[in-house]
Formats: structure tokens, sequence, C-alpha cells
């Protein structure tokens, strides 16, 4: 689920030229919906003005909890990815994955899809006809480091991950490592993402990185974290300097932790492209329009059509939004 958002059929933008504005060491992100496709509404939550980058996690969608009981559920046609990876993960539901590189894998909850765009992939990404009736997930991007953007693409699907248990919490290390539980998911800058479950009411600190940024997602009911009140579909930017992250909830609750150290390379992102240049990203965009370097996603779908390039030149801005020359 990670093509450029549509609306009346219509391919958008990932709305990635972002205006620079002072930016507060702790903020509240509440998210704004976004159509994806013609059947799903998600909730951005990354990028924003206030916040762009959350070490190299440059891009958070939420979609759901979603009734897809009688509907068709995600349907997205296959699309192009550069310079990036794709992190799908589910809460409730089931999608299936194809990519260029043959590989078919659906996901349930508790699994990762992680996919390394590189050089260049495209994939698709459905709700199979016999779907469950519940839709609730996140799918997340991470900004590759120069040294391995330029690589050859590669999927990965993990059917179990490292569980942790704390009373009636449960932590999954997505990403990364919490304490000595570490996921074999493959980071290219040092990355954390972990699902924090609450059965009921409960507390918990998360240990983190003191050199990593952080942020807390809530996915379904309420928190209060480090102090401050988190709801379903919001983001809370935490800043540089924590050694844990205290969770508290008076009822069960799902909670996304992202964590990374602060991503230096300054990008250029547009539609589903992550580059250095405007050069770079108009010549995937000619590439994918003309049916070269992204190979064929199979299964016969209609692929997703480029939308034409802006009128403007796109620029490079840093992890703080800050325009660069």
């Amino acid at each position: 689920m990670t093509a450029g958002p549509m609306s009346r059929g219509e391919p958008a933008l990932y709305g990635c030229e972002i205006a620079a504005e002072a930016m507060p060491e702790s903020v509240l992100l509440p998210g704004h919906d976004v159509p994806l496709g013609r059947y799903t509404t998600v909730r951005r939550l990354l990028p924003q003005r206030p916040r762009r980058m959350v070490g190299a996690w440059c891009f958070v969608d939420h979609f759901g909890p979603d009734d897809v009981r009688g509907r068709p559920g995600m349907r997205v046609p296959p699309h192009p990815h550069t310079g990036l990876q794709t992190v799908t993960w589910l809460a409730e539901g089931e999608i299936l994955h194809r990519d260029s590189l043959g590989n078919t894998q659906p996901i349930v909850p508790g699994q990762l899809n992680l996919m390394t765009a590189a050089h260049g992939i495209a994939h698709s990404e459905q709700s199979p006809p016999d779907h469950p009736p519940e839709m609730h997930g996140l799918q997340l991007w991470v900004a590759l480091p120069e040294d391995a953007r330029h690589g050859e693409a590669r999927f990965e699907h993990h059917a179990t991950l490292p569980v942790l248990r704390d009373g009636n919490v449960t932590v999954t290390v997505v990403v990364g490592e919490v304490g000595a539980a570490r996921s074999p998911a493959r980071a290219h800058t040092p990355l954390l993402g972990a699902e924090v479950l609450f059965g009921g009411p409960g507390r918990h600190r998360l240990p983190v990185d003191p050199a990593f940024e952080t942020a807390v997602l809530a996915m379904s009911g309420t928190a209060e974290v480090a102090g401050v009140a988190l709801s379903p579909g919001s983001l809370l930017y935490l800043g540089q300097g924590r050694a844990d992250v205290p969770l508290e909830t008076t009822g069960p609750a799902r909670l996304f932790v992202l964590g990374g150290a602060p991503f230096e390379e300054p990008l250029v992102m547009w539609w589903n492209f992550v580059g250095r240049t405007h050069e770079e990203i108009a010549a995937a965009r000619d590439d994918w329009a003309r049916g070269a370097r992204f190979g064929v996603v199979p299964g016969g779908q209609e692929s997703l059509p480029a939308p034409e390039m802006p009128t403007v030149r796109l620029k490079a801005r840093d992890r703080h939004g800050h325009r660069l020359a």
C-alpha cells in the first residue's frame, strides 16, 4: 500500500515539498486523511511541516480499523519505488504482496513485509478475495543512505519476530532491537520499530537509544506517553536524549514506537520516489512511464500511471525540512 494516493482515479503526490518552519523538540502530530485508491483512506502522519522524519523513517500512513466485509479492501495496483524501504505492518486483516522480483507473499498480523527498493522495484498490494472482515495497519518508508540506495532491490518476509512480555504488555520488535531482542529485518541505518500492545490498563517503560530520535504512534486505544495524552491516529515526536519512553494506558491500546539515528543526508521526495536531485526523480518517473528499470509485477493488473512532474524544480531538503540550494 505504497502507491501515491489517488482521488477520483487520479494519482496524487505524496506531499513531500514541505515548507520549513521552526521545529520544537517535542510535537504532537494529529495526521490528516488522504484517499488511497478508490476504497481506502489513510491517515498521513509523516512527512508533515512540523516534523519531516524520525531517524530514517520518512513516511508513515495509518489505515483502519475498517470494516471491509462485502468490500474489496486494499486495492493498490503495480507502482514503482526508488531509494527507500517499505515496511508493512498489520494489526488486522490480510494483504497480498506481489513484486517485479517475482515474489508473491501474503502478510497477516504479527508478520513483517520489508521491501528494499534501492535503484528500483515495482509492487502491488491487495486484499485477497476471501479477506478477513477488518483491516488495520501501518505502511512506512525508510530512506536509504547513499551507500545502499544504488544497489539491487530485494524483498524479505519475516513470519516470526522477537516478542517481549511485561505483565499484560507485549512488545514485538519489528525493526532494530529492544534490549537483547533483535529483529531479523535488515536495516541500513540505526533504526527502531516496535509494536507495544496493552491488554488492559498498564504501565511500561520501553528502553530506547538516547542517540535516537523517538516517536510514538497510537493505532488504537488512548495512552499517556511521557506525560502527553495520545489518541488513535496521532504521532508524538519526542526528540533525542531519552533512555526510555514511559507509556501508560487506562485500557487496551496498541502503540507503535519509531526511532532512529538522525538522518543527515538531504532528500528529494516525490510521488513514490526518494532521491537526492530533481534530475534523479525525473529520470525515475520517465523510466516508469516508458516501462524501463522497474520490471513487471505478475498478476495482469494495469499499472498506476506516473503523474506529470511539477512545473517547478524539486529541491532537496534536510531532515528539518530546510530547503537546500
